[in-house]
């Protein structure tokens, strides 16, 4: 029996920890056996490959495609996730007080 994990193919996650840290894509394939993801467009890898000898074969020269990141370091992100920051930053600035200046704090400690 395969183990269970907190994402699946397809969803779109956010990388929490490591150095594509703060980034987003959609997970295009999981590893259950060494528990990692391949994210669209994160972790990128090159290689060098040789030109085939036959019809069929491909062709030479530096190949980029997506490495892989442990699923450990993925959190599911959901497009209510993605809104809630901007919305809550709007209403926090809407709502506040302004700030009391310190010469009204200076005012009032003569006074007494």
């Amino acid at each position: 029996m395969s183990p269970k994990f907190h994402v699946k193919r397809g969803d779109v996650v956010l990388v929490i920890a490591g150095a594509q840290k703060g980034k987003s894509g959609k997970i295009l394939e999981i590893i259950a056996s060494s528990q990692r993801a391949r994210v669209e467009g994160l972790a990128l890898i090159k290689r060098h490959v040789k030109k085939g000898s036959d019809k069929n074969a491909q062709e030479g020269g530096i190949i980029t495609r997506e490495g892989t990141i442990h699923i450990s370091n993925l959190k599911l992100q959901t497009a209510a996730v993605k809104e809630k920051p901007a919305s809550a930053k709007a209403a926090k600035t809407k709502d506040k007080p302004a700030k009391k200046s310190s010469a009204k704090k200076a005012d009032k400690t003569d006074k007494e």
